[in-house]
């Protein structure tokens, strides 16, 4: 009888193999990671982004910290340069889920753009 589980078990386990690769179940191999941002001139770092993303504005006059309710002008660039970037502020999700960059939007204004807004890895950006 134990040979007939056992057999039975093999013939179960081949054919859950046989139908996840005729469905393409079977995983296929992870993306490569994404390019790290890189220093440029003026201490600006360079990352790519994606483009017509939101800059949000500062709180209050300190310009330490991201106003995600403030909305002060897009970046339509990419790559797009950055100051620093700061961490443990208001959450965005994504492989960094509390970082921020701070930049400059096309229209001029100072304020953050959100992590996951930034296809790069961010962390060669300094910290602010």
């Amino acid at each position: 009888m134990f040979s007939t589980v056992r057999a039975a078990r093999i013939t179960a386990a081949a054919a859950a193999t046989v139908l996840a690769v005729s469905l393409g179940v079977v995983a296929a191999p992870s993306a490569s990671a994404a390019d790290n941002c890189w220093p440029g001139e003026s201490n600006r770092w360079y990352c790519h982004n994606v483009p017509g993303s939101p800059v949000y504005g500062v709180v209050g006059n300190n310009h330490v910290y991201p106003d995600p309710d403030t909305v002060v002008g897009y970046m339509n660039s990419d790559p797009s340069w950055f100051y620093c970037k700061e961490d443990n502020q208001a959450w965005v999700g994504g492989p960094h889920p509390t970082r921020w960059l701070m930049t400059v939007a096309d229209n001029g204004q100072l304020g953050f753009m959100k992590d996951t807004a930034i296809t790069s890895e961010t962390d060669p950006v300094p910290n602010c």
